[in-house]
């Protein structure tokens, strides 16, 4: 179907752009949960935790990710640290 008004079209354009911009995130934040998983020492693990933590919370107040998906990680995450010795 193609996009006759100007608002449409500005609004396809804008929808592409933020579409581009959600995806990079999301793949910033899947990789920085793996890098917490990977850590097998605890030192290492809470360091990266606390940078995926600060990732959440920029992804949740940005809207990218819902806030109770953000919290729900960082608790399994912060489960997985704690039991590592």
């Amino acid at each position: 179907m193609p996009l006759r008004h100007k608002s449409a079209q500005k609004r396809a354009r804008q929808t592409k752009k933020r579409t581009e911009r959600n995806k990079q995130f999301k793949a910033t934040i899947k990789g920085a949960i793996k890098k917490v998983q990977a850590e097998k020492d605890k030192k290492g693990a809470e360091t990266e935790l606390r940078k995926t933590v600060a990732v959440l919370d920029r992804a949740a107040t940005k809207r990218i990710i819902h806030r109770n998906k953000a919290a729900n990680i960082k608790s399994k995450l912060t489960k997985a640290v704690n039991k590592l010795s």
